[in-house]
């Protein structure tokens, strides 16, 4: 069954450095025509591959709150036509500081919208605007007072360490004054230069002075330390929450199930099918107009390429990899499948490892990526 929906609005009024997802300046876009065909994908999708049991929806970008509020209104009339919207639903949108005007966070409301998630960074003015960023910190603050006035209490605020120019010290400020938020969720992800990006080419010309490696690692230390100090459990690499504020939509991935991708560029997991869609606009648009799904790539997960995913996306979650839950997925014991690997990284202590799961140690969580890749092309099914 497919349980969430993934939205993507590709506009932003401004393009952040370090941005690699698929997005347009908002100037002189065909925005009308996009949430038009965007509605129509749900419907053709929904027609195609039906469901009742969606647990999440995310409304992710580009940045979706730089619609207007004519334009916000349509979008949310189309998801809440389409998509299957209940009570207990998780219904994020993304936003930026200063773009969220208390008459938007009033159309969320009305629309459903249960779960905020605010694109901050950092708490320093002068990183924000190395980095490309339009608001500045006293927009942050603002903007969480007037999410919690309407009536919004699942807020989530992302934050980016390693920054250029970025001291240990910036970073500990930063995260004093995430905590005075004083709410429920937190994500935390260090800096990845992404090749066709303003930084990608800054570093290739020798001008873009990251903090380093070891410096990286003792941010992402100070990270996890401070807010198993503040109360939040770190229930996966990036994301601490309070009890009962994780993120449903996430976990949807890190579980491996299915979800829809409804927008330019936007992916899904439907069926056992990776699909990736059109990226540029207007050929999005007018495929859509045609009657066709705005397929680029399709992709059918193999058996062992299910398995492995199982792993990598899994060991993600500090919980890990349910052995069980593999076993009735796949009828297979990951330790044998895996014996090699697992016990290998378990001798670097990278693993842990007992009868129901299969989990990243606190020395593991600092090499993730190499663990993931332990599981990669390896499987013999």
């Amino acid at each position: 069954m497919i349980h969430a929906a993934y939205i993507h609005i590709p506009f932003c009024e401004h393009i952040c450095h370090y941005c690699d997802f698929n997005k347009f300046y908002l100037q002189g876009q065909p925005v009308e025509e996009y949430l038009l065909a965007l509605e129509k994908e749900m419907e053709l999708t929904l027609i195609h591959y039906p469901t009742d049991q969606l647990q999440t929806i995310f409304i992710g970008g580009g940045t979706p709150t730089a619609l207007n509020e004519k334009q916000l209104s349509k979008l949310c009339e189309s998801i809440t036509k389409y998509l299957p919207i209940k009570d207990g639903f998780e219904f994020t949108f993304e936003a930026n500081p200063g773009d969220l005007t208390k008459e938007k966070l009033h159309i969320l409301k009305e629309a459903g919208v249960n779960r905020i998630s605010l694109g901050v960074q950092t708490f320093n003015d002068e990183l924000l605007k190395k980095i490309g960023r339009a608001h500045r910190v006293k927009d942050v603050f603002t903007s969480i007072e007037n999410i919690k006035k309407i009536g919004f209490t699942n807020i989530s605020v992302d934050l980016i360490f390693s920054l250029p120019g970025q001291t240990l010290a910036d970073f500990e400020d930063t995260l004093t004054k995430a905590f005075s938020l004083e709410i429920p969720h937190y994500s935390g992800y260090s800096l990845i230069i992404e090749p066709k990006t303003v930084f990608y080419n800054l570093l290739k010309k020798g001008k873009l002075p990251t903090p380093g490696e070891d410096i990286e690692a003792a941010m992402y230390e100070l990270l996890m330390v401070s807010m198993e100090n503040q109360g939040y459990k770190q229930y996966e690499i990036s994301n601490f929450a309070k009890p009962g504020y994780e993120s449903k939509h996430n976990l949807v991935y890190w579980n491996n199930d299915f979800y829809y991708g409804f927008g330019a560029g936007a992916h899904s997991y439907i069926n056992g099918n990776r699909r990736s869609n059109i990226g540029p606009l207007n050929k999005y648009i007018n495929t859509i107009e045609n009657g066709q799904l705005p397929i680029l790539e399709e992709h059918v997960v193999t058996k062992t390429e299910q398995m492995e995913e199982e792993m990598f996306l899994g060991l993600r979650k500090t919980e890990g990899v349910s052995i069980p839950e593999f076993i009735r997925k796949f009828g297979r014991d990951p330790n044998e499948l895996f014996k090699k690997e697992i016990d290998d990284l378990i001798r670097k202590k990278w693993l842990g490892n007992t009868d129901k799961k299969i989990f990243l140690t606190k020395q593991g969580r600092l090499l993730g990526n190499e663990v993931f890749q332990s599981f990669l092309g390896v499987c013999n099914d």
